[in-house]
């Protein structure tokens, strides 16, 4: 079981809203690069997606169950099919995104019991957990040419130092698709 997280992020290190969902002042700054940027299995998950779990917080949850379910090309159709797990304290019923389930306990146990590879997509503080717990074994960064100075960041300051490895790097678009490995 590996643990990889997939992040849209602005050269400065901003995820936060990069769709404009979130309202904020500057949210939307990936879309605004065209469809050939963000379409698709951008990160190169593959089997992943196939043979794994995506693991959400609540508001990525929410926007992605409002987003995936009335699409229908061949990568909405694998989203709609992979299981989920919600990292949520509010919700009681994730039923109306199909194979959606509520993490049950403790998000860290959860993710330390699971034996399927796990997507982490969004959920920025969910990622910080895993952080915390030096539970990210890969980074998928989708990098744009963008620099916003303010928002929130993948890794913020005042954390430990963390070292990693380059698998790869390519132009996606607009954007740079990066895969970090633990050093």
């Amino acid at each position: 079981m590996s643990v990889v997280v997939i992040q849209f992020m602005t050269l400065d290190g901003i995820v936060s809203d990069p769709d404009g969902s979130g309202g904020t002042p500057t949210g939307g700054w990936a879309f605004r690069h065209g469809p050939e940027t963000v379409a698709g299995d951008k990160f190169r998950l593959g089997a992943l997606l196939d043979e794994g779990v995506l693991l959400l917080g609540r508001t990525t949850w929410e926007l992605f169950a409002r987003l995936w379910p009335g699409r229908e090309d061949p990568f909405a159709a694998r989203m709609n099919a992979v299981p989920k797990l919600v990292a949520t304290r509010t919700l009681t019923d994730v039923s109306v995104w199909a194979n959606s389930e509520i993490v049950d306990g403790d998000l860290i146990d959860a993710v330390k019991q699971e034996r399927r590879d796990i997507i982490v997509t969004g959920s920025l503080s969910v990622v910080h957990r895993l952080v915390a717990e030096d539970l990210v074994d890969e980074y998928r960064l989708l990098t744009f040419p963008t620099v916003l100075r303010d928002g929130r960041r993948l890794f913020p300051a005042g954390g430990p130092p963390e070292h990693l490895r380059c698998l790869s790097a390519e132009q996606a678009g607009a954007a740079v698709l990066a895969r970090y490995q633990r050093a």
